[in-house]
């Protein structure tokens, strides 16, 4: 091998601050991590696939599904994550894009709502010792889901995130 590229990196294990489910889609990779660095999480362990929170709520197929739980998990036992946040973006070209609500960003919102309403319902059903927060991102911001999740108390939002009743 040769050394092409030469950094310092604190090799010690580490607690993670929180495991994130989002998606690969680089129009919204800077608004997250602003997000995060916001959130004060330092120590993410990213779960980026197409689709993001889809894979957990209307995924293609179970093998998606069970993929994504085995991250979530071994994000739990490897770094002791308490606290999982899940994201789905608008425009996501695995929910055929905002062509698929027709242009109506409301009806695009709404099914997002459900679909990280339904995936945070699949986080804490099969991990109950962790608080799950869901978010929607749009072009202009990052919106708070809240609805009937059953997980722990989540900290304050920064003024970042906006509610999507």
């Amino acid at each position: 091998m040769r050394k092409v590229f030469h950094f310092d990196s604190p090799a010690d294990q580490y607690v993670a601050d929180a495991a994130v489910l989002c998606c690969f889609d680089h129009r919204i990779s800077t608004a997250v991590r602003k997000f995060l660095k916001k959130q004060g999480i330092e120590r993410a362990d990213m779960i980026v696939v197409a689709g993001g929170a889809k894979t957990l709520a209307s995924p293609r197929n179970d093998f998606e599904q069970d993929f994504i739980l085995e991250q979530v998990r071994m994000s739990i036992r490897l770094h002791q994550t308490k606290r999982v946040i899940v994201m789905s973006h608008s425009d996501c070209a695995t929910y055929g894009g905002l062509a698929h609500f027709k242009g109506d960003r409301q009806a695009e919102a709404d099914h997002h709502r459900g679909e990280l309403l339904r995936a945070g319902e699949l986080l804490t059903s099969n991990f109950s010792d962790i608080s799950v927060e869901p978010y929607f991102v749009k072009f202009d911001g990052i919106w708070e889901v809240k609805g009937a999740l059953k997980s722990a108390p989540r900290q304050a939002l920064s003024n970042t995130a906006r509610e999507i009743a």
